[in-house]
């Protein structure tokens, strides 16, 4: 490979918020026009991502919230959205002196705009809880190329993406029952009529999304418990099949619950080889990193809001 392509993907990897390994791949499974296509259409999104988040970050301060930043969440951080796609965000807010010498309730909430699209608040201490807890869904926004940060807390931020890895390996225990509780829940949701999800169950017998979350969580546990790294465990190997089965019912109701209760079983017995076969093992680095940035956050926001 050239030091001219390897240079093209990395500054493309910057321009539309891909990696450079699945630049890398999708250059090789593709024709020249496919390619040219796809690069036009891949800085389409990082530009209505961008606009997403510069917008919910002027719409939560103007709210009255001191934030942190802004991050993408959800199916683009996966590589598994297709057009039409909802561009869901979350924020860290960072408490107030007085709310926080008064104790009041942390921030943690849900906004929904007009558009359906959601913004999930989540005070800064929540937040680091819920990194320790191991949920993929809070972890992801570490490892997103795409979010807005206040940039009087970009340095002092930093060694949170800087630990990003270790921080996802905080707890392995904690990571492995959230991963597979993550599909069991979705098993349960699958064809229970939510209030969300009735139009769907009564239409078609199930929600394919939540198949999709099944199929996905899966793999990624698997990957997980092999070792590799969460960055790429993030990126499923089956995007393209992973994609069609959230976008459209591929499979009747007898097959995909079919599917789902075999993928729980395996689940189930994954899980415990490899509690049977792995001892429980807690960063304790990790928690003095968290800890030391929590703090820095704070002693500077508070000195900002009453002075030194």
């Amino acid at each position: 490979m050239s030091r001219t392509f390897e240079g093209l993907i990395t500054d493309l990897s910057e321009e539309t918020g891909y990696s450079y390994e699945f630049l890398v791949d999708k250059y090789s499974e593709t024709t020249d026009n496919e390619w040219e296509e796809f690069v036009v259409k891949a800085k389409e999104r990082k530009n209505r991502i961008q606009k997403r988040l510069e917008h919910d970050y002027k719409y939560v301060t103007d709210l009255g919230h001191n934030v942190l930043g802004i991050f993408l969440q959800g199916s683009q951080n996966y590589n598994l959205d297709y057009e039409g796609s909802d561009i869901d965000t979350k924020a860290i807010i960072i408490p107030s002196f007085e709310d926080f010498v008064l104790n009041r309730k942390p921030v943690s909430t849900t906004l929904i705009l007009p558009s359906n699209e959601h913004i999930d608040l989540k005070d800064i201490r929540l937040m680091h809880e819920c990194f320790r807890k191991q949920n993929i869904n809070f972890l992801e926004i570490l490892f997103t190329n795409h979010r807005v940060m206040n940039p009087e807390y970009v340095e002092l931020y930093s060694p949170m993406f800087d630990n990003r890895e270790h921080i996802a390996h905080y707890n392995n225990y904690a990571a492995v029952n959230c991963i597979a509780g993550m599909v069991f829940e979705k098993r349960k949701a699958l064809t229970h009529p939510y209030p969300t999800l009735f139009d769907k169950i009564e239409k078609y017998g199930y929600d394919n999304k939540q198949l999709h979350h099944i199929l996905r969580c899966t793999e990624f546990l698997e990957r997980y418990i092999d070792g590799e790294w969460y960055e790429n465990c993030l990126i499923s190997k089956k995007a393209e099949k992973l994609t069609r089965v959230k976008a459209d019912y591929i499979y009747s109701l007898d097959k995909a619950v079919e599917l789902a209760d075999k993928f729980v079983e395996h689940v189930k017995k994954v899980k415990q080889e490899y509690m049977d076969t792995h001892p429980v093992k807690i960063n304790g680095e990790v928690d003095n990193i968290m800890n030391d940035v929590l703090i820095s956050v704070l002693k500077h926001a508070f000195r900002k809001e009453i002075g030194d």
